[in-house]
């Protein structure tokens, strides 16, 4: 899978995360399709998806025994990198501790990690 594509699967996965997680109505650009993502976004989403490609890949397929909550930890911190790399002073909930993060939010980089995993593992096959 291409960094297109995987960028892709995690604006998607996001997406189904948020309405599954998300308590009531989330704000709309929480759920905005590819094609209204904004370039900054879909670049992040591409090298976060980079990132636990790479690091699945080096664990020898042994990422899979991850907690859930690692899983997640993971990719809210490499979302953190994001946020400093395309903002100068991002704002305060773009860099929150995985900790400080709303649940909806948590479970959803989760989604994303196992989407990632799940992608690379079927590829493989």
């Amino acid at each position: 899978m291409s960094e297109s594509q995987g960028a892709r699967l995690f604006r998607e996965t996001w997406i189904v995360g948020v309405r599954r997680h998300f308590p009531g109505e989330p704000k709309a650009g929480y759920v905005t399709p590819w094609d209204g993502t904004p370039q900054w976004e879909r670049d992040a989403a591409g090298a976060v998806y980079a990132q636990v490609r790479q690091f699945v890949e080096v664990s020898g397929g042994r990422a899979a025994r991850l907690s859930r909550e690692q899983e997640g930890r993971f990719v809210a911190l490499c979302w953190t990198a994001q946020m400093y790399k395309h903002f100068e002073e991002p704002k305060p909930g773009y860099v929150a501790d995985r900790a400080e993060l709303p649940g909806w939010q948590r479970e959803t980089d989760a989604d994303i990690f196992e989407a990632v995993e799940t992608a690379l593992r079927t590829a493989a096959d």
